[in-house]
């Protein structure tokens, strides 16, 4: 069995670069897939709600798989799971390519979710044993900067390939990247000497497990376009979501050998990091979500130029991450998460400031300042969270800290959208009450309108019908604006709430967690230092 401490740094880093070149195939989908869907829609002749199954069957099969992440890697070996994975996501990626029709296609993305879904949580727990916490940092800002290109590239490479080539690339590029990624993996990795295979099976686990964390995916992603508590859909999924989930935690705290040991959460800083994570996940995918709908709703931008405004997000976490790897053993980790969760909070702050004609910059800039503040959260949150786990609980740790990422962000998509409706339509009700004829500036407004046809050539009817059509299209673009501002308020108030946390977790210092790792014959947490 190797030893994660004696193995020579080039191999450190080849491991690395396998790893995070198996987790950018399976960002890449993530983020690529968005952008094809009309072409797939138009290809497969089938409809718009039809469509939205292409995205939801992934998530949902994510969902289920990456709490059992830890209870499978060790019950097959590390190495070996991470190649089925890896074969798993790619077999399905060819095959979603080559889908003759809708059925088909849902059917592999399955697949591809459940091949995909361990990927994040196993790689993390991967550099997080063969690194020191010295290098921890610069090795996960390394395998951040990879993991960032893909959403930076994935909207707008996908838009290029499914615009000139066919929607089919967008999964076939998948097949060369989890190739390689399966070579370097089977010549590189190896087994976790510190985890212990189990003996059994928990099926009543399994089954919780799937039910439950499927029913939630799937009554957040639907919630909003079957209009929530009003469909009795929803509110079925929601109830056995509760139910099968009150249940696991039941059987997970009592089993010998549960699909996830929930003991994890008696660490103080696991548990504070993951409320933590839980709100900057809600925070973060749903502004990601608000900006490109502004863009392309609002705005008018197509998906292409709608990815030119987030890209600059991506670069700015690139260089973050560049600096903060650095500091992250050297200097109180809740400072950094202090900066970045403040700069976030400034970010969406910014973005209250929203007009009807907002230009290029005045988008990127608070696009970049949010990356940047990314790159200061996730290496130190990380590191708070995961350092004083011990070593063979670590890829049940990393599985339920992405359990408790995914689910959050999920819900903060949800929410996002949600708001963003119900805030449009109170908005647009007060404003409307606001609009008539005998008002002075609505009055005014009219003139002018019906001027603007008439000079085109209408006669007076129309040109009187087409100026109250264009008033009530100011006024709705004017209301769904005061949404978008109500949303990026609470974007801003959700990154300051996770700062009271902070104190709540303790430092973690690099020369106790070092003598930690070289104590012979030890698996010992990793301690952090009190205040």
């Amino acid at each position: 069995m190797t030893d994660p401490q004696n193995i020579s740094p080039a191999r450190r880093w080849a491991i690395t670069l396998s790893v995070m070149m198996v987790t950018v195939m399976q960002v890449l989908d993530t983020s690529v897939t968005n952008v094809a869907l009309p072409h797939m829609q138009g290809s497969l002749s089938a409809g718009i709600e039809e469509m939205s199954w292409v995205v939801t069957s992934f998530l949902a099969a994510n969902a289920v798989t990456i709490p059992a992440t830890g209870w499978l890697s060790a019950r097959f070996g590390r190495r070996r799971f991470f190649l089925i994975c890896t074969v798993l996501f790619a077999t399905s990626s060819f095959l979603s390519g080559i889908a003759p029709n809708l059925e088909f296609l849902v059917a592999m993305r399955v697949l591809q979710g459940l091949g995909g879904g361990p990927i994040i949580p196993m790689a993390q727990a991967i550099m997080w044993e063969i690194f020191p916490l010295r290098q921890r940092g610069t090795a996960m800002a390394v395998w951040g900067v990879g993991i960032m290109m893909a959403p930076i590239l994935g909207p707008t490479v996908g838009g290029w390939l499914a615009d000139n080539w066919s929607w089919r690339w967008i999964f076939y590029i998948n097949i060369p990247i989890g190739f390689l990624g399966f070579v370097m993996t089977s010549a590189f990795l190896f087994d976790s000497p510190f985890v212990k295979k189990p003996t059994g099976i928990d099926l009543s686990g399994i089954v919780l497990m799937v039910v439950g964390f499927g029913c939630l995916q799937l009554a957040v992603d639907l919630g909003e376009k079957e209009d929530w508590f009003q469909s009795d859909l929803i509110v079925g999924l929601l109830a056995a979501a509760l139910l099968a989930l009150a249940g696991f935690v039941i059987r997970e705290l009592r089993a010998d050998e549960p699909i996830l040991d929930l003991r994890v959460f008696n660490d103080r800083n696991f548990a504070v990091g993951t409320l933590c994570i839980a709100l900057i996940g809600l925070a973060f995918n749903s502004s990601m979500l608000l900006l490109a709908l502004y863009t392309q709703k609002i705005l008018g931008y197509d998906a292409w130029n709608s990815g030119l405004v987030l890209a600059p997000g991506g670069l700015g976490t690139m260089i973050a991450l560049m600096i903060s790897g650095r500091l992250v053993s050297r200097v109180d980790q809740r400072l950094l998460l202090l900066f970045g969760c403040g700069l976030n909070a400034v970010s969406a702050i910014q973005m209250t400031w929203l007009t009807l004609e907002m230009d290029y910059w005045s988008l990127a800039w608070p696009r970049f300042l949010q990356g940047f503040g990314a790159g200061f959260i996730f290496p130190p949150l990380q590191v708070l969270t995961l350092a004083t786990i011990r070593l063979e609980r670590l890829g049940n740790a990393t599985a339920a800290y992405n359990v408790v990422r995914n689910v959050g962000g999920s819900i903060g998509i949800a929410l996002a959208t949600m708001f963003l409706v119900r805030r449009s339509q109170e908005h647009q009700s007060t404003l409307v009450t606001h609009v008539n004829v005998w008002d002075p500036d609505t009055a005014r407004r009219l003139k002018e309108w019906t001027e603007h046809f008439t000079a085109q050539g209408a006669d007076s009817f129309t040109a009187s019908r087409r100026a109250m059509a264009m008033l009530y299209r100011t006024t709705t673009e004017q209301a769904q604006l005061m949404a978008y501002v109500d949303d990026f308020w609470l974007i801003a108030i959700v990154f300051l709430a996770v700062l009271p946390l902070l104190p709540l977790m303790r430092r973690v210092r690099t020369e106790q967690n070092e003598r930690a790792r070289e104590s012979p014959g030890r698996v010992e947490p990793l301690p952090a230092a009190e205040d």
